[in-house]
């Protein structure tokens, strides 16, 4: 290292020896912390008042969700990215196999303008697509919430209904099995058909199964996830024809196996 090197080395060190000396004074100042740092608040289950959730074992809460206070979700059931399940002045029952997706709010009312009290109730596998709103209503068994559909208090939706994406369905408005309800307000639109009401119910079990898979992911140690890291760099595939003109032949990646129903079209493997 030359004389210039020397310099600005030794510059830089006791410009990081002063910034480290003003920050232990202003600890000092603050009460005599050494260190002190911000970390999020964030709890996926909180507790509030004196109810906790009750999460079944086998229930997939993304990390960046909130199930808070008087909240009891079932087996096999799904809460997703950003969404909010508020059990505060009254209760919210979810029950099994029924996923809640992606920046959905659940929240309850303690009761209408008639004295009625009005839980949240989602039957068993229910579907609600990406950022719906669900107050103080009943979803029946194996109905279907589209994404961005707003229920409102009292709203009740029957076994093998369907709320269209983007609807608003207005305060004790209930919606028949069967039907297709969309539009602000919400209006009866059509009957259903058979493979519509199959749909809702293969979406559910579809995301159960896509559940296993993120659920997996996030369990993942830090040290796992540098593993996968370098396996992906290792396994990276160029163009074939571009492998070729160079006489490459690359080693072929296991398949990832995934549960039946997330990937469509996918058969199922002979079992030896």
């Amino acid at each position: 290292m030359g004389t210039l090197g020397r310099v600005i080395y030794t510059v830089g060190f006791w410009i990081r020896e002063t910034g480290q000396a003003v920050d232990r004074l202003g600890s000092r100042l603050q009460g005599s912390y050494y260190f002190k740092e911000q970390l999020s608040r964030h709890r996926t289950l909180m507790n509030i008042f004196d109810k906790a959730p009750v999460v079944d074992k086998d229930v997939f809460v993304a990390p960046s969700a909130s199930v808070i206070g008087d909240v009891q979700v079932g087996r096999g059931s799904s809460i997703w990215y950003g969404c909010v399940l508020r059990g505060d002045v009254n209760n919210i029952v979810v029950g099994s196999g029924t996923n809640i997706q992606d920046n959905s709010l659940v929240h309850v009312a303690k009761s209408n303008l008639s004295g009625k009290v009005l839980p949240t109730i989602i039957g068993d596998n229910v579907t609600v697509g990406h950022s719906a709103v669900i107050h103080g209503c009943t979803v029946e068994d194996e109905a279907f919430v589209g994404m961005g559909a707003t229920l409102l208090d009292g709203v009740v939706v029957e076994k093998h209904a369907m709320v269209a994406a983007g609807a608003l369905v207005r305060q004790n408005t209930r919606i028949p099995s069967g039907e297709v309800w969309g539009g602000n307000p919400a209006k009866f639109l059509r009957k259903l058909t058979d493979e519509e009401k199959a749909f809702i119910s293969q979406s559910a079990t579809n995301y159960t199964n896509l559940a296993q898979v993120h659920a997996a992911e996030n369990g993942k140690s830090f040290d796992e996830i540098e593993f996968e890291k370098v396996l992906r760099k290792k396994f990276a595939r160029r163009d074939e024809e571009y492998d070729s003109m160079l006489g490459v032949v690359r080693e072929i990646p296991p398949e990832l196996i995934l549960p039946d129903n997330v990937l469509p079209d996918k058969a199922p493997k002979d079992q030896k």
